[in-house]
C-alpha cells in the first residue's frame, strides 16, 4: 500500500499553507506576537489550575474564522451536494496538519465536526465548542455549545491562546477528533523541527554555526525521526480509520510535538522563551492538545486492549 500524497492532495496542502501564511501576514493573527495573551502580559499558570477571578480571556478572531470558512476548512468533508468539497479524512488530516504548523487558534476540531449539523458552522459564521474528555476549549467565544459541556468551570491554561473550561464528567471521545488532534500535533512537531534547524544553521558560537556541534546535531536528527514516524502513523490512520491505528498515531504525534518543541527550546536557548520567538507557543499548544480526550492514557488503554484481543 502506498502512502504518497496524490498531486491533488499535495496541491491542497500547499494551498492551505499559503493561505494561512497570507492571513497571518495580513495582521489578523500571527505566530510571534502574544495574540490575546494574559491580561497582565505574563504567561499563565500550568494546565490544571483554577482561573483567576476577573482574568480577561483571549478573544477569537472572527475575521480569521470566516476566512477559514471561505477556504473550505470546515466543509472539507461535506458532500458537494451540501456545499462541501466531498473530500475524505486523509485530506482533512492534511489541512489540520497545516493549521497545527501555523498555530491557528480556536476550536477547529469541534467546528469542523459540527459542519453539516450546525447551520453556519461550515461557512465559518458560527463557532462551535464541545467537551473533549474533561476539557472544553473556547467555551465563552462559542456561538453553539454541544451537549456534554454542562457545568464547565473556567481554568487557567498554560497556552495563553487557548482558554479552557473543565467539565465534571468526561465526555465521549470521537476517534475522528483524536486523529485531527494528532494531525495538529504533527504540524506543530514539523514546525518545531524546521525552526530548530534554521536556528542551528544561523546561530554562531566559537566561530561556527551551533549546528556543527554534535549535541545540537543529535537533537535535530531525533526531532526529524520523531516527526517522520508520526507522519507515517497519522497518514496511515487517515487511510484505515481504525481506532487502534488512530490511538497509535495520537501517541506518536503527541510525543513528536511535545518532545520536539522542548528540544527546539534547547536549541534556541533563552531566546526560545521570549515573545519574539514562537517556540514557547508551540510547546504550550502541544501540552494543551496532549490533554484532549483524556490524554494519552485512553489511547494506551485502547492499544493494550487491541493487543490482548
Amino acid at each position: 500500500m502506498r502512502f504518497q500524497l496524490t498531486s491533488e492532495q499535495g496541491a491542497l496542502r500547499g494551498a492551505m499553507r499559503g493561505a494561512l501564511r497570507r492571513t497571518a501576514g495580513a495582521g489578523s493573527w500571527g505566530p510571534v506576537a502574544p495574540r490575546g495573551g494574559a491580561a497582565d502580559g505574563h504567561s499563565p499558570a500550568p494546565l490544571g489550575g483554577a482561573a483567576e477571578p476577573g482574568a480577561s480571556p483571549p478573544r477569537l478572531d472572527r475575521e480569521l474564522w470566516r476566512t477559514l470558512g471561505e477556504l473550505g476548512f470546515f466543509s472539507l468533508r461535506l458532500p458537494e451536494a451540501d456545499g462541501g468539497a466531498g473530500l475524505g479524512l486523509a485530506e482533512a488530516v492534511l489541512v489540520f496538519e497545516e493549521a497545527g504548523r501555523a498555530l491557528v487558534p480556536g476550536p477547529l476540531v469541534a467546528t469542523h465536526l459540527a459542519a453539516g449539523e450546525v447551520p453556519g458552522a461550515a461557512e465559518g459564521e458560527v463557532v462551535v465548542a464541545a467537551a473533549d474528555g474533561r476539557l472544553v476549549e473556547w467555551l465563552q467565544e462559542a456561538d453553539v455549545v454541544r451537549p456534554g459541556a454542562e457545568g464547565a468551570v473556567p481554568m487557567k491554561s498554560v497556552d495563553p491562546l487557548t482558554p479552557l473550561h473543565r467539565v465534571p464528567a468526561p465526555a465521549r471521545t470521537d476517534p475522528v477528533a483524536v486523529l485531527l488532534t494528532a494531525a495538529e500535533q504533527l504540524g506543530t512537531a514539523g514546525r518545531a523541527c524546521e525552526l530548530a534547524v534554521q536556528h542551528a544553521r544561523a546561530r554562531e558560537q566559537f566561530g561556527q554555526p551551533i549546528g556543527a556541534f554534535q549535541a545540537v546535531k543529535h537533537l535535530c536528527a531525533q526531532m526529524l525521526v520523531r516527526v517522520e514516524v508520526a507522519r507515517a502513523a497519522v497518514y496511515a490512520a487517515a487511510v484505515t480509520a481504525e481506532r487502534a491505528d488512530i490511538a497509535a498515531a495520537r501517541l506518536l504525534a503527541d510525543e513528536a510535538a511535545v518532545r520536539g518543541a522542548r528540544d527546539c527550546l534547547q536549541v534556541h536557548g533563552g531566546m526560545g522563551f521570549t515573545w519574539e520567538c514562537e517556540v514557547h507557543l508551540l510547546l504550550k499548544r502541544a501540552w494543551v492538545r496532549s490533554e484532549r480526550g483524556g490524554g494519552g492514557t485512553e489511547s494506551e488503554e485502547l492499544l493494550a486492549a487491541d493487543l490482548m484481543a
